[in-house]
């Protein structure tokens, strides 16, 4: 069942919201970045070659060959669904001016520049 335009508008209204409040959270979850197709055709590539493997250890009863098939099978949709190190999306950097916070900042430090944030308006 479609939503109405009402509910349409309120999901996108909610969505804007998400992104200009919540930049950590979209960070995260969202805005995943282009996909690397390279990796993912040798990816599945692999993931062929270990279904084979181990198709041909089940046939030839070689515990072996059938073992080593999954571990390739499993690496190879490993390659497919891992992104690429570049595809991660840039962070916003701060409106204020203020200097953006330390990678190895601890879960209070960024609760409490976070509401240092909201108390300045900013939000």
């Amino acid at each position: 069942m479609p939503l109405s335009e009402q509910e349409q508008r309120l999901l996108d209204e909610m969505e804007r919201n998400l992104y200009r409040n919540d930049a950590d959270f979209v960070a995260a979850v969202g805005g995943r970045g282009r996909p690397n197709y390279r990796s993912i055709v040798l990816g599945v590539l692999l993931a062929v070659a270990g279904i084979a493997g181990l198709i041909a250890g089940v046939a030839l009863q070689i515990l072996v060959i059938g073992v080593l098939g999954f571990a390739l099978m499993f690496v190879g949709v490993l390659i497919a669904i891992t992104p690429a190190k570049g595809s991660a999306p840039r962070r916003p950097s701060s409106p204020s001016g203020k200097a953006a916070r330390k990678p190895n900042a601890g879960f209070m430090d960024r609760l409490n520049e976070r509401w240092d944030r909201r108390q300045d308006g900013e939000q």
